[in-house]
């Protein structure tokens, strides 16, 4: 519960950030929470622009960039390929190029575990949100299996601060929904039972049902189904 608190009181502080150096405070503090090496959030916004905050040595992120990495990573190419998350341990490292990179990643300090949530937003947005740690298979399969939802949440409440970077953006569109109903219909879109997504969120199903109905409501959707559908069209959530 105490994990919990804490991490309700980083996504409040992350809802008033503006800035990249508040964003890299932020995803410092989760990692910490989460107690693993390093988070990394990277996103290509609709004009082609890159940007990235997280915790990868300066080193390993000039490296990426000299060698021009982004060719042969087999996690932007699987995660491109892909709209869930992905372990890294499901990629296809079989080819040289890949195996190389892989070593020099392990020599960075990178970890040899790893976990990617691909997120893609309106107007192109394409962004990654990763974790990625060092250790035995049988420990990071529980991580996963325990944070994965966590996880998923994380990536998009990032991705929605991120937005906000995006100047063709329409604001009002971003605070159409409140956080918490965000969180609801994206899970809800995800195809999580509504007990499940009161689990993940930590409320009643009675919480969630007026999260849903004030969310279709503002959307004037006739029901959950047309109100998930407005909300991705909108660009309010991405999955």
């Amino acid at each position: 519960m105490a994990n919990r608190v804490r991490l309700d009181q980083i996504l409040e502080s992350l809802e008033v950030t503006n800035t990249l150096e508040g964003l890299q405070e932020i995803i410092e503090r989760v990692r910490d929470l989460f107690a693993i090496d390093h988070m990394m959030y990277h996103w290509v916004d609709s004009a082609g622009d890159h940007y990235y905050f997280g915790t990868y040595s300066q080193a390993w992120i000039d490296r990426y960039q000299d060698k021009n990495y982004v060719r042969v990573d087999p996690v932007i190419a699987g995660c491109f390929q892909r709209f869930h998350p992905v372990d890294w341990k499901r990629l296809d490292w079989s080819g040289k190029p890949a195996r190389a990179f892989l070593d020099d990643a392990l020599e960075h300090g990178v970890g040899n575990q790893g976990y990617s949530v691909p997120i893609r937003g309106p107007n192109g947005q394409f962004a990654l949100f990763t974790t990625s740690h060092n250790c035995s298979d049988e420990i990071w399969e529980k991580f996963t299996e325990k944070r994965s939802r966590d996880l998923i949440l994380m990536a998009h409440f990032f991705n929605r601060k991120a937005l906000e970077f995006e100047t063709e953006r329409a604001p009002e569109q971003s605070r159409a929904l409140s956080p918490r109903e965000i969180d609801a219909m994206t899970l809800l879109a995800m195809g999580h039972s509504r007990a499940q997504v009161a689990e993940t969120l930590e409320i009643s199903e009675h919480t969630l049902r007026v999260y849903i109905e004030s969310s279709r409501h503002k959307l004037g959707a006739q029901n959950t189904t047309h109100a998930i559908a407005q909300a991705m069209a909108r660009g309010l959530i991405v999955v």
